[in-house]
């Protein structure tokens, strides 16, 4: 299975466990009804966008995860500004 149609799979899934139908979900995530049928299709060309604000409305997470990401995890310095606003510098 491709990894598009595994998304389109899970987005279905949680959308038919909410009760939503296509329409209420891209209402929800502020996209067009078109865009969710596309995602639950498998279609390579939605945008990630996209793809995230669909996974926000249904609650699901996205966790990257590699050999590497702890090692890169520990080179990104959080910095928390005056405003409140955090922001990511990599140390060198």
């Amino acid at each position: 299975m491709k990894n598009i149609q595994y998304i389109g799979d899970i987005v279905k899934y949680h959308r038919k466990k909410a009760g939503l139908s296509q329409k209420a979900l891209a209402d929800i995530a502020g996209i067009g009804k078109t865009v969710v049928f596309d995602i639950e299709k498998g279609k390579e060309t939605v945008q990630f966008k996209s793809i995230e604000s669909v996974f926000k409305a249904l609650n699901i997470n996205i966790l990257f995860d590699s050999p590497l990401m702890e090692k890169w995890k520990k080179g990104i310095e959080r910095v928390e500004g005056v405003d409140g606003i955090t922001e990511e510098r990599e140390e060198h």
